[in-house]
């Protein structure tokens, strides 16, 4: 059984040309996330803890409001189940904008597309991709868009 290809694999630097783009599939954000994600974090923010205050305050109607923060670890772990799945070798940096919020019960998908590309000087094998992503809600509104670089396995180094 040991020849048997394995599915779900992520997809090595060299496939990841600039301007290629897709779009992940689609979650959505509970009740039970929000709670285990202030919780883990510690985000005890009143504006999502208190569903009082989030209603007299009346800053931001739609619901119980969800932190960036969860939104942008959402959006990461659709794009690992997608495609960085054993190819991810290092994170090194992004830039991230919050254009609208999120709420409990909206579904979101991450809409990706290549904007750098190229081999690693210092290690050969892996390469260098930065990407910009957006962060849709299921009203086509974009919530998030941030653009990640990183350090990526090759063909040779995922066994392709």
């Amino acid at each position: 059984m040991s020849d048997l290809h394995t599915v779900g694999l992520g997809l090595p630097w060299e496939e990841l040309n600039v301007g290629r783009a897709f779009k992940t599939v689609g979650r959505t954000i509970t009740e039970t996330d929000l709670v285990n994600f202030v919780g883990v974090s510690g985000m005890f923010e009143e504006l999502f803890t208190n569903v009082e205050v989030s209603r007299e305050e009346g800053a931001i109607q739609g619901g119980r409001l969800v932190p960036a923060a969860l939104v942008y670890a959402v959006a990461e772990g659709l794009l690992i189940q997608g495609s960085l799945q054993g190819v991810g070798f290092a994170f090194l940096g992004m830039e991230l904008d919050v254009k609208g919020p999120v709420f409990v019960g909206d579904t979101l998908h991450v809409r990706c597309e290549v904007t750098e590309s190229r081999p690693s000087k210092g290690r050969p094998g892996m390469g260098l991709v930065r990407t910009r992503n957006q962060v849709v809600k299921q009203d086509g509104s974009i919530a998030l868009v941030y653009t990640p670089l990183r350090l990526l396995k090759g063909r040779a180094a995922h066994g392709r």
